[in-house]
């Protein structure tokens, strides 16, 4: 596996494994849990938002980094972080890893990186969210293994 920083070339199959990661979530977790016009109004759009996320994830004049993960010359994966140095806090703001890479370590070995990385930009603390669900299952299990602490939480939805 070889990490790299990201490359602009890089952006539109970093969109397409994005939606290809949480296409699952939003359509066959989400959507059923909260029916429809929630869903529509909360995440309606969640393709256009990973689209645009994606675009912006890389810009180190704001402390916002990429890398990516490659195996055989393929994109396995990529994490986006930024650092908000006066704070020393990081934050992984997205990790998605092809479905035929999940059992590679590609997501241990980009969080890791993305955690050398951030220290080396003075931060001393590393903030990671995901999902309750099943869905995220395994993102909670990567993160706890990495020695991340779990803060419960709850979001609500209603429809009015």
């Amino acid at each position: 596996m070889f990490i790299r920083p990201f490359a602009q070339r890089d952006q539109a199959r970093l969109i397409e494994l994005t939606i290809e990661t949480f296409r699952p979530f939003f359509e066959g977790s989400f959507r059923p849990l909260v029916g429809d016009a929630i869903f529509t109004l909360q995440h309606g759009n969640w393709r256009d938002h990973y689209r645009k996320q994606v675009a912006e994830l890389h810009n180190p004049h704001r402390h916002k980094y990429v890398a990516v993960a490659e195996i055989d010359g393929a994109i396995a994966g990529y994490v986006g972080w930024s650092v908000d140095p006066a704070r020393r806090h990081g934050t992984i703001a997205i990790l998605a890893i092809a479905t035929e890479h999940r059992r590679d370590h590609a997501g241990t070995v980009l969080c890791r990186h993305a955690f050398d990385e951030m220290k080396s930009l003075g931060a001393e603390m590393v903030e990671i969210g995901t999902g309750g669900d099943t869905f995220h299952a395994p993102a909670r299990a990567l993160y706890e293994s990495l020695g991340c602490i779990q803060v419960p939480a709850a979001v609500y939805f209603r429809q009015l």
